[in-house]
């Protein structure tokens, strides 16, 4: 029996909301598994997939690019800046997520904003490849 209630959540839409086995995910400092009677935590994300893992074993991944995840005693909430079922990214979706991203670089002022502009530039072109 599942134990852990997961809801992903994008400003277009509710992708997901039910209980689960795990959910791994892209945080900042690196992959994170959620498993049920995770410790409370909260991190932001980095572009990349989300893995839901049912009972069973059958699982299906998110792209996500930015945003924040929070789990707490009721479970795993993320909220995603852009969240698409992998099944859904196409070759001009990356390019579109890239092209925004490339127009925040050049739109950013030198130092930090500039640095997490094409820190998340970089991490799409990597992630490119891998979808």
């Amino acid at each position: 029996m599942a134990g852990l209630h997961f809801e992903l959540v994008s400003p277009a839409r509710l992708l997901f909301s039910g209980d689960v086995a795990s959910v791994t995910l892209p945080g900042t400092e690196g992959e994170m598994g959620i498993y049920p009677g995770h410790s409370p935590v909260l991190t932001t994300l980095r572009p990349g997939v989300v893995t839901v893992t049912r009972d069973g074993g059958a699982s299906e991944r998110i792209f996500v690019k930015g945003g924040m995840a929070e789990v707490n005693p009721q479970g795993l909430t993320l909220l995603a800046e852009v969240a698409i079922p992998v099944a859904e990214v196409t070759a001009e979706v990356m390019a579109k997520q890239i092209a925004d991203a490339e127009q925040d670089v050049a739109d950013a002022k030198p130092g930090e904003g500039l640095r997490k502009a094409t820190e998340v530039l970089n991490q799409l072109k990597a992630l490119q490849g891998t979808l």
